[in-house]
C-alpha cells in the first residue's frame, strides 16, 4: 500500500518535500494556504492573509551553489547571491522539472493536524484543512510540516519600558517593512543587529536623516566577497577546513576566527565585539563597517526605556527626536494546529530528535522539515531531512527506540547561559549537522574511498566546497549528475562575472602543482604538529596559511583547471 503523505506549506522545504515522497514512491498532498509557491521568498507588498514574506531589496546570504537542490544545480547566468525575484524563478524551475504544482492544493489552510483514535497502531493522522470557506478532513500516513521558522513575529515590548505608555512616535517589526521610501527624513532607531536589523539600517541610511541601530549582544559582521572576490561560503566551508577546526582546540580556532574577521576592520574600535566574548553571533553586511565609518548608521547599546520623544540607552546616553522605532527582534515558531500532546514539547528546533522527530510519539510519523538554524544554507538542511525523512516513511531507513530518542535530545539541548543578557545562538555547524543526516541516510561519500577510486573527485569533495551535490554521490536517491556538478561548480560561480574578461597572468600549470602538493604538505605539517612543544602558536600560524592555501586551492585550481 502506498502511503499517503500530507506537506504543510509549498516554501523552499514544502517543494523539496514532495520531491522526496515521490522518489520514495509515496503520495503526496501539499496544503499552501496563499494562491503560489515561494513561501517567505515570494515578495508582496502586503501582508497576505498574516502570510510573511521578505522585503523589497533582500538578497540570499548563501551562494547558489552552496543552496542549490542537490540534483538540480542553478542556472549557470544566474549570480552567486540570488535576489528573491531570482530564488522564486529557481523554484519555479525546480517545481516545473520535477512536475510538483500538480500535487499542490493552493489557498488552503491547514486547520488542525490530529492523531487518529489507533495511532499507536497505524500512526495515522486526521488533517482538516479550509478551501474558500469549505472544511474537509483527510487521513494520511504521516505528515511533513515545512512552515520553517518565520512564523509569529517577536515583539518584546515588556523589555522596553516606555514604548506603549510614553512613546509618540511609530513603532514596528520589521515583519512590516518592505523598503525605505516611508522613512524618508526620519530619524529611526533599529532594534536588534542580526542580518535583517543590520540590511534594514543600511537601506534606511539611504534615506533616513539619521539612524540609530540599537545591538543587545557582540557581533561579528562578515562579507559575501570573500578573498580573491569569491563567494564567502564558498571559499570557507569545505571538509578541509572542517577537519582543522575538529583538530585544533577550540580557544585556538575561536582566535583564529576573531582574528580573521578583524583582518577586514576591527571590531572592538567599532564597537561591535571584542576578542574577549565568548559569544560568536555573526551577521553577513558589507556595507554596515563603511556606513558606521560615514555616521550615517550609529551604533547603540540596547535600550533601557522610552520616553515620549526619544530613546534612553543602557550606557545612560540619550537620541532625541525618534520618529520612529523599528523591531528586528526575530520570529517564534508556532504550530497552532497540531494538537497539544504534540505542540506543547516544542520549546525549540532542539527538543525534536536530530531537529526533525517528536520524539514522545509512539510512532514516528510526523517530521518537522526546515526548523534548523546552520550556519549555511538552510534550504540544502532542509533537503537532506527531508531525504533522510521520505526514505523512513517508505521503510527504507529505522529511528532508534523513542527512549534512545529522548536521551539525544536531553543531551543536546542549549546549556544555561552565564550571561542571560546574551541572546541563544541555536546555529549549528552546517558540515557537522548535514553529514550528521546524511550518514543516517547512507548518503555521506567517503573521501578516503574517493581517493583510491576517483582522486580528482575526492580533491574537489575534500579541498572544494562542501556543496550539496556531494550527497548525491553514493546511496539511495544517488544522481548520476553529481560528479559532473561538483567538478563544474566553480566555473557556475564564475561565470556571472565573465560580462567583461581581462587578460589573465597567471599559469594554470603553477595552480595545478600547488594543488598536487596542498594534501602531502598538511600530512607533512601534522608529523610536526604532534612534535611541537608549543602547538597552540604553531597550529595558529598553520590555520592562517591552511586557509589561504584551501581558499586558493578551492578558487584557482577548481576553476581554471577542472
Amino acid at each position: 500500500m502506498v502511503w499517503r503523505v500530507a506537506v504543510i506549506g509549498a516554501g523552499a522545504s514544502g517543494l523539496v518535500s514532495i520531491k522526496c515522497c515521490l522518489d520514495e514512491g509515496l503520495e503526496p498532498t501539499c496544503f499552501e494556504r496563499s494562491e503560489d509557491i515561494g513561501g517567505l521568498w515570494r515578495f508582496a507588498d502586503n501582508a497576505d492573509g498574516g502570510r510573511i514574506s521578505v522585503y523589497r531589496s533582500v538578497i540570499t546570504n548563501t551562494s547558489k551553489e552552496m543552496s542549490s537542490f542537490s540534483d538540480f544545480p542553478c542556472p549557470e547566468d544566474f549570480p552567486n547571491f540570488l535576489p528573491h525575484g531570482l530564488l522564486l524563478e529557481y523554484f519555479r524551475m525546480y517545481a516545473r522539472h520535477f512536475q510538483l504544482l500538480q500535487h499542490i492544493r493552493f489557498k488552503t489552510t491547514v486547520l488542525s493536524v490530529r492523531k487518529r483514535p489507533d495511532f499507536a497502531t497505524s500512526g495515522q493522522w486526521e488533517v482538516v484543512t479550509e478551501t474558500e470557506g469549505v472544511q474537509e478532513s483527510h487521513v494520511f500516513d504521516a505528515v511533513m510540516v515545512c512552515t520553517g521558522h518565520y512564523q509569529v513575529p517577536h515583539l518584546p515590548l515588556a523589555s522596553f519600558p516606555g514604548i506603549e505608555t510614553h512613546f509618540k512616535g511609530r513603532y514596528l517589526h520589521s515583519q512590516e517593512y518592505k523598503d525605505a521610501e516611508a522613512f524618508r527624513g526620519k530619524r529611526v532607531l533599529v532594534v536588534g543587529i542580526g542580518n535583517t536589523g543590520g540590511d534594514i539600517a543600511v537601506e534606511l541610511s539611504h534615506v533616513a536623516a539619521k539612524v540609530f541601530l540599537s545591538a543587545r549582544s557582540n557581533t561579528w559582521v562578515y562579507s559575501r566577497v570573500s578573498d580573491h572576490g569569491f563567494p564567502f561560503d564558498m571559499v570557507s566551508t569545505t571538509r578541509f577546513n572542517h577537519f582543522l577546526e575538529w583538530l585544533l582546540p577550540s580557544a585556538i580556532t575561536r582566535r583564529i576566527k576573531f582574528r580573521r574577521f578583524n583582518s577586514w576592520f576591527n571590531h572592538e574600535i567599532y564597537g561591535l565585539a571584542s576578542v574577549k566574548s565568548s559569544n560568536f553571533h555573526v551577521i553577513i553586511n558589507e556595507e554596515l563597517p563603511f556606513c558606521m565609518l560615514s555616521g550615517t548608521v550609529v551604533l547603540k547599546p540596547n535600550v533601557k526605556e522610552f520616553t515620549k520623544t526619544s530613546a534612553v540607552f543602557e550606557d545612560g546616553t540619550t537620541e532625541e527626536n525618534i520618529d520612529v522605532v523599528l523591531f528586528a527582534t526575530g520570529y517564534i515558531f508556532s504550530f497552532p494546529f497540531l494538537e497539544e500532546s504534540v505542540r506543547s514539547p516544542l520549546k525549540n528546533n532542539r527538543s525534536l530528535y536530530k531537529c526533525i522527530f517528536p520524539p514522545q510519539l509512539e510512532r514516528p510519523t510526523l517530521a518537522i522539515i526546515g526548523l534548523v538554524q546552520l550556519t549555511g544554507s538552510v534550504m540544502a538542511g532542509a533537503e537532506i531531512q527531508a531525504r533522510w525523512v521520505t526514505g523512513i516513511f517508505a521503510g527504507a531507513y529505522k529511528l532508534p527506540p523513542a527512549s534512545r530518542m529522548m536521551a539525544d535530545v536531553l543531551k543536546k539541548q542549549p546549556p544555561v547561559k552565564r550571561n542571560p543578557s546574551e541572546p541563544e545562538n541555536l546555529k549549528m555547524s552546517f558540515i557537522n549537522y548535514t553529514s550528521d543526516i546524511a550518514s543516517c541516510a547512507g548518503v555521506k561519500p567517503s573521501v578516503l574511498w574517493l581517493l583510491l577510486t576517483d582522486p580528482r573527485l575526492a580533491m574537489a569533495v575534500f579541498f572544494g566546497p562542501c556543496t550539496p551535490y556531494q550527497y548525491r554521490l553514493v546511496g539511495r536517491g544517488r544522481w548520476s549528475g553529481a560528479r559532473a556538478a561538483i567538478l563544474t561548480q566553480w566555473q557556475r560561480a564564475l561565470k556571472p562575472l565573465r560580462t567583461r574578461v581581462v587578460e589573465d597572468g597567471a599559469s594554470p600549470c603553477s595552480w595545478r602543482w600547488l594543488g598536487l602538493l596542498a594534501l602531502p604538505a598538511m600530512l607533512v605539517v601534522g608529523f610536526f604538529l604532534s612534535k611541537s612543544p608549543r602547538p597552540g602558536l604553531l597550529l595558529d600560524g598553520v590555520m592562517q596559511l591552511s586557509k589561504k592555501q584551501s581558499s586558493t586551492y578551492d578558487s584557482m585550481l577548481s576553476a581554471v583547471v577542472i
